[in-house]
């Protein structure tokens, strides 16, 4: 299934956007906690990036090294961001500590992330710095650890970059293995970006305004909102993830207050809006701007979107805004969109053909369709021989096209293992019906029993709206039991206090009825105790290990001296790891301790 012809970028880097996007008067809006607005023009952006370039390359960055950002969302993010760039070095962006029960596992990853691309500097802010000292002497960055505002300076520079520089590099969201380091060029970004523009343009002719509550160290928020409201030349609205998190109207208060025009969010941002959203919070509300409303980053469920359509209709909402997407951190971001001006599609099938046969027929397990591939991008379903097969045979995808990854950054053996003559094995099951793609799974997940494959989605599907069970916080996983030879299932829930105790027969009845499957275990655990990916998505292959190893505990409690421990640690970390750069010959980069890189 081959897009149309790839549509030529505009300009050849990143910082060529930003140029241009800085000779309009459009802004950047960061909407706080309380729901005012700090607005930073573009032109600010690039004139602070100029002096953040100057003052990186002052303390020793090179071309070519890797900064590690480590920032909420925030201007100085932004502005550190593209300072990286002009510096000619490569952002890399990382997520704050957000769950701070679990500290230890956030300093493992950290560190883990930092030493797979061998980063040269991490900054931060001063509240975020607190924490981060363990995994900051773990990894002993060359140039240590600072803040964003330590780069303050009045001098600009910037070092010359070409289209096929690497760029970026984000981390994938490692829902079935650690994160790797996705090595994006210019060129990568640019052909992505162009082809969305484009696809935006189809939908909406006027001039588009975006507004996102996605995380900036995620690919979704980074590149689909940030750097396309650059590209695109648009305002852009930000939100903290946390805030939608607490208050999801304010993320539709927002598109309002601003007449966005197009918004994007996983599955399950829709079900917490209809689960924990009161009409009385969206008084004056009108959400007849929405024009694009994407749906991605995970399984897409239709009753999910019906039941938003359903909801806020009466405040303009337009189902036919819905638009599921299909993308990943290896392809820049975006695959397939839903075509444009159509109501998403559905295809009802049987679970069980389709997982002993690979064949689609018709049957009770509705999947969305999420659309056609974008201009440049070809999508092949592959069997297990790596052979082509027609429509309506079920197999792995495969994506070609100019936004494809360079390849994992310092890890030639995983990029020989993705990459295959240009072709990016996805890992994800998939199926063409129709001219349209289906997602259904993928390899790696896949739960074997009685000889046929199950996407665990099936099961955590069936799940949806019990009550007792946290919505989107179920796992479904293989396991052998004791004195078998065969593979079974098991599901790992999350529960709310309206628990029964009859909780773990209804979750064995629901899913038996959904799937035909008889769940052989269930394990019911506090909310917070799944370990989840930077971007929120459960970590469906940790889930099972820790839980066959007896370590699936939920997190600490955090107590405001707890939380002081922690930051003294941190504190004490960083210390040390200065002290020990010190006492090497080399001078530190903190100015806290006295010391500078020239």
């Amino acid at each position: 299934m081959k897009g149309a012809p790839a549509i030529r970028p505009k300009y050849e880097t990143l910082t060529e956007a930003l140029a241009a996007a800085a000779r309009t008067d459009l802004s950047l809006h960061f909407v706080d906690a309380d729901e005012t607005d700090r607005e930073v023009p573009k032109a600010d952006v690039r004139e602070r990036g100029l002096a953040i370039a100057a003052e990186l390359m002052n303390r020793g960055v090179r071309k070519g090294d890797r900064v590690a950002l480590v920032l909420p969302t925030c201007p100085e993010f932004v502005e550190c961001f593209f300072g990286v760039m002009y510096a000619g070095a490569i952002p890399v962006p990382l997520y704050p500590p957000v769950r701070l029960g679990k500290l230890d596992e956030y300093h493992r990853r950290t560190a883990a992330m930092l030493k797979a691309v061998d980063a040269v500097l991490v900054v931060t802010n001063e509240r975020i710095r607190r924490f981060l000292g363990v995994a900051v002497q773990s990894a002993a960055p060359r140039l240590g650890c600072v803040t964003a505002s330590d780069l303050d300076g009045t001098d600009a520079a910037q070092r010359t970059l070409a289209p096929d520089d690497i760029a970026l590099i984000q981390f994938s969201s490692g829902t079935t293995h650690d994160p790797k380091p996705v090595a994006l060029t210019h060129r990568n970004l640019l052909s992505n970006l162009a082809t969305i523009s484009s696809r935006l343009a189809e939908e909406n002719p006027v001039r588009e305004v975006g507004v996102s509550w996605l995380p900036l160290y995620h690919d979704m928020g980074l590149i689909g909102n940030l750097l396309a409201s650059f590209y695109i030349d648009v305002p852009l609205v930000l939100l903290p993830p946390e805030l939608f998190v607490a208050r999801p109207a304010a993320w539709l208060r927002a598109i309002s207050r601003y007449h966005g025009t197009y918004s994007a969010g996983p599955n399950f941002a829709f079900n917490l809006c209809v689960n924990r959203i009161r009409d009385e919070e969206l008084d004056g509300v009108d959400l007849s701007s929405w024009s694009v409303c994407f749906n991605g980053a995970e399984a897409v469920g239709a009753d999910v979107q019906r039941r938003f359509s359903e909801r806020f209709e009466r405040w303009g909402f337009d189902q036919f805004a819905f638009t599921p997407c299909y993308g990943m951190a290896e392809a820049s971001l975006a695959i397939a969109f839903k075509p444009p001006r159509t109501m998403f599609k559905t295809l009802a099938v049987d679970v069980d053909t389709l997982a002993s046969a690979g064949t689609v027929t018709p049957g009770l397990k509705e999947l969305v369709s999420v659309g056609r591939p974008l201009a440049g991008v070809d999508i092949e379903i592959r069997d297990e021989l790596s052979q082509p097969v027609g429509e309506d045979r079920a197999g792995t995808i495969f994506v070609r096209g100019p936004s494809v990854m360079a390849g994992y950054f310092g890890r030639p053996d995983l990029t020989d293992q993705a990459l295959h003559d240009g072709w990016l094995d996805t890992g994800d099951l998939g199926f063409v019906h129709d001219r349209e793609l289906f997602i259904c799974g993928r390899n790696k997940d896949a739960i074997i029993i009685r000889g046929a494959n199950h996407a665990p989605q099936d099961f955590e599907a069936a799940l949806d709206g019990l009550v007792g069970v946290r919505t989107g916080c179920a796992v479904a996983v293989g396991f052998v039991p004791d004195g078998e030879d065969e593979e079974a299932l098991a599901l790992l829930v999350e529960t709310t206090p309206e628990a029964s105790d009859s909780l773990i027969s209804d979750i064995t009845k629901r899913v038996w009825e959904h799937t035909g499957i008889l769940a052989a275990h269930v394990e019911l655990l506090a909310p917070g105790t799944l370990p989840r990916t930077s971007s929120g998505k459960l970590r469906r292959r940790e889930s099972r290990a820790q839980w066959l190893a007896g370590t699936l505990t939920p997190p600490e409690r955090v107590s405001a001296m707890r939380l002081m421990l922690h930051a003294a640690k941190g504190q004490l970390s960083h210390a040390k790891a200065t002290y020990s750069r010190m006492t090497a010959g080399k001078p530190s980069a903190d100015p806290a301790m006295g010391g500078r890189v020239s």
